[in-house]
């Protein structure tokens, strides 16, 4: 008889316990159903009872249904002429039986089943019953599966133990890796912070070794000075001793000349006195022969003597009698009022006086001035918006004006016409810096402010105010005309509009510039009182026209600010009489010349430009980059040329 081949099929889980493991479990799974079967198999000393729940049948046909959880068992004789034909055997009660297959529908292997059987048999005893060979084979299977699957298990712990060693030393390993990591981070990072507090220690020791060596040098400066300030007190010292012996020496020769002078006028007022003494001789003779003759001839004549001829003394009349007539019409072509024109008078007749006094010193005097006036002349064209600028330049405007090396009367007329000049540059920053200088000189040297009007005057008729209308009986043509109302002649043409229209504009906002500046401390002799006087003056008796209207926007746009600020309500009101009346009055001219002066009124009064201060009223600190070396280059050149002018060398 061949050999039997049993093949088992047997149910997943038998009393809640998987009999074969999962090929997906996870080790946390794996272990959970390991400590389930040790608890069910050790939960109970007792032998595990085996009942049938049912009877067994033979089949007799080639197929039996079977239960997909049954075991199978199938017997072929390999032996059999190798045809591959199956043959099953059932044993049983001790015989062979021939069956292609059998089936049992379920196998308990433990007393843990929660079925009411197991209550039933609680007072039996467990005694196994009497099996087949077949189900001893089965039990015997089964119970070899479970050792195979327990085996299996222990392996796969045994795996998964080696691996969590080996992984336990690779952490181990890897610690100890990040372990010495760190201190070698540690040892590295002691060596930078080494390292960086000995460049912290360099760069301290460069900055104090710098700190002294500045201080070096800012001594060395300050001794520098100091032997520089020695020599220029002691070269004034020098100078003042020869200006000293020259003012002797000129006063002596100013007396010498005084006492030749009054010999030559008393020389001269004797033979006045003489030559008057014959001419009253010479009058008194004739005069008695003019009566010897008169009174001769009435007794010839008679009643019918002549009449004396008047023919030279009509003609005297009549010639003065045209001047007169031109002084009155060209009189009656100005526009302003009285107290206007006889202030403008009063700064013109001073103005007149200087320049005479000047021409008269320039010939009677050697002495040439000129370095005086450029010097002048330079400050002036320095002038910047900036406070510290303002201010050093005022300083040494006034030394100048003082300086009695050089007459008053010159340095005065020279920087008012070079103030004047100075704002024909088209800038608004250079008008108010203008400003802050004349107020500041003229707190020094009050003569200043009447030659600087009188000169503003002279150059701008606008500034006083006044407008003088064009008629034919007062201008021979309308050149004249032009040129007394200030144009200027280029290349022998009267110069255009345009040109004419921005000098004015320029002058206007450096005389509204003047006006409107205020220094603490300091009293502007033309300030914002006598701009209110100008307005009201201009609005009484200045007709609208392009010339008038540039000349009102111009002192507008840089004293209406500070005028508001002053008056307030009372300014608002001249804004709106000049929006109804003034404004009006250029509309209803219709000359499109006037259209842009027109817009620049309106808006400045419909957008309350007044409200805003104008650009350069406030000065400027000098930046963060500026020093005061250039300045003190400047003065120490300034010493130097001073020296050199009365033969001192400068050290």
């Amino acid at each position: 008889m061949g050999a039997i081949k049993l093949e088992l099929r047997c149910p997943q889980k038998v009393d809640g316990i998987a009999i074969d493991p999962e090929p997906d479990w996870s080790f946390d799974a794996l272990l959970s159903e390991l400590n389930s079967l040790e608890t069910r198999l050790n939960a109970s000393s007792k032998p595990v009872p085996f009942t049938k729940t049912k009877s067994r049948e033979i089949s007799t046909g080639k197929s039996v249904e079977s239960n997909a959880r049954a075991f199978v068992i199938r017997v072929s004789d390999d032996e059999l002429e190798n045809d591959n034909e199956r043959k099953g055997e059932e044993v049983h009660n001790g015989s062979l039986v021939a069956v292609k297959r059998f089936t049992c529908d379920a196998l308990y292997l433990s007393e843990s089943d929660d079925s009411d059987d197991d209550v039933a048999l609680g007072g039996e005893s467990f005694l196994m019953d009497e099996v087949g060979l077949a189900d001893g084979a089965l039990v015997e299977l089964t119970h070899q599966h479970q050792l195979g699957v327990k085996e299996e298990i222990r392996n796969l712990i045994s795996t998964l133990e080696t691996q969590l060693i080996s992984e336990n030393e690779q952490s181990t390993s890897a610690l100890a890796q990040v372990e010495k990591y760190r201190d070698m981070r540690r040892e590295m990072d002691r060596k930078i912070d080494t390292v960086y507090q000995r460049k912290i220690a360099e760069a301290l020791d460069n900055h104090l070794t710098a700190v002294q060596r500045d201080h070096e040098l800012k001594s060395q400066i300050e001794e520098r000075k100091i032997r520089s300030d020695a020599a220029y007190e002691e070269a004034k010292r020098k100078e003042r001793a020869l200006q000293e012996e020259k003012l002797r020496q000129e006063k002596v020769k100013a007396e010498a000349e005084m006492q030749a002078k009054l010999r030559a006028e008393e020389a001269k007022r004797a033979a006045l006195e003489a030559e008057k003494r014959a001419a009253k001789e010479a009058a008194e003779r004739e005069a008695a022969e003019n009566s010897k003759r008169i009174t001769a001839g009435v007794s010839q004549d008679g009643a019918c003597g002549r009449q004396p001829d008047d023919s030279s003394v009509i003609a005297g009349a009549q010639s003065r009698g045209s001047r007169s007539d031109g002084t009155k019409k060209l009189q009656s072509a100005v526009r302003a009022t009285e107290s206007a024109l006889n202030i403008e008078q009063k700064r013109l007749q001073k103005l007149k006086e200087l320049d005479e006094e000047n021409q008269s010193l320039k010939l009677s005097s050697n002495e040439d001035f000129g370095g005086y006036e450029k010097d002048i002349s330079r400050l002036i064209r320095q002038i910047r918006g900036l406070k510290d600028n303002v201010r050093t330049k005022a300083s040494e405007l006034v030394k100048i004006l003082n300086n009695p090396l050089c007459p008053q009367s010159i340095s005065l007329a020279t920087f008012s016409k070079k103030v004047v000049s100075r704002c024909e540059t088209p800038d608004d920053n250079v008008a108010m810096s203008c400003g802050y200088v004349i107020v500041l000189v003229a707190s020094q040297v009050p003569q200043v402010m009447d030659i600087l009007l009188g000169e503003f005057h002279r150059a701008c008729i606008y500034t006083v105010p006044k407008h003088i209308v064009f008629s034919e009986a007062a201008f021979e043509s309308e050149e004249a005309y032009y040129k007394t109302i200030g144009y200027r002649e280029e290349d022998g043409k009267i110069e255009s509009l345009e040109n004419y229209l921005s000098r004015l504009k320029s002058y206007m906002r450096l005389y509204a510039a003047l006006i409107q500046t205020e220094i603490p401390g300091v009293q502007n002799a033309h300030g914002l009182k006598e701009g209110w006087a100008w307005l009201a003056r201009f609005l009484n008796a200045l007709p609208a026209n392009i010339y008038t209207g540039v000349a009102l926007i111009a002192f507008l746009q840089l004293a209406g600010f500070a005028l508001f600020k002053k008056y307030k309500s009372q300014f608002r009101k001249i804004l709106d009489n000049i929006y109804d009346n003034f404004l009006n009055a250029l509309k209803a001219r219709e000359d499109s010349k006037l259209n842009l002066v027109i817009a620049e009124i309106q808006y400045y009064i419909e957008d309350k430009k007044f409200l805003e201060e104008p650009e350069g009223r406030t000065l400027q600190a000098p930046p963060l980059s500026s020093t005061l070396v250039p300045e003190a280059d400047y003065q120490e050149y300034g010493r130097y040329h001073q020296y050199q002018e009365y033969g001192y060398q400068y050290h």
